[in-house]
């Protein structure tokens, strides 16, 4: 019974990191890219728009990089609950 209660929190856990990334990432590409990409386009990146930059662009890199952070804190929870693979 222990086992199946290790594998509850681990999957508790597992999900509330996927509900964080991904908030992060709706907030980068709906709100950054969509709703607020008039306003930051008075910062300029490269020659272009901030907001413009963050719905062609932002929204894409800051997936891949949340796609990382969520690799590495996968195998820190793997490790702490022990269902790691060597």
């Amino acid at each position: 019974m222990e086992r199946q209660e290790s594998l509850r929190a681990y999957w508790k856990e597992n999900l509330r990191y996927i509900v964080i990334l991904l908030s992060i990432w709706f907030g980068v590409s709906y709100l950054a890219g969509i709703l607020i990409a008039d306003p930051l386009d008075n910062i300029r990146v490269g020659g272009f728009g901030l907001g413009f930059w963050f719905a062609n662009q932002g929204s894409e890199i800051i997936f891949v990089f949340l796609i990382v952070i969520y690799v590495k804190l996968m195998n820190v929870l793997d490790r702490k609950y022990d269902v790691h693979e060597d």
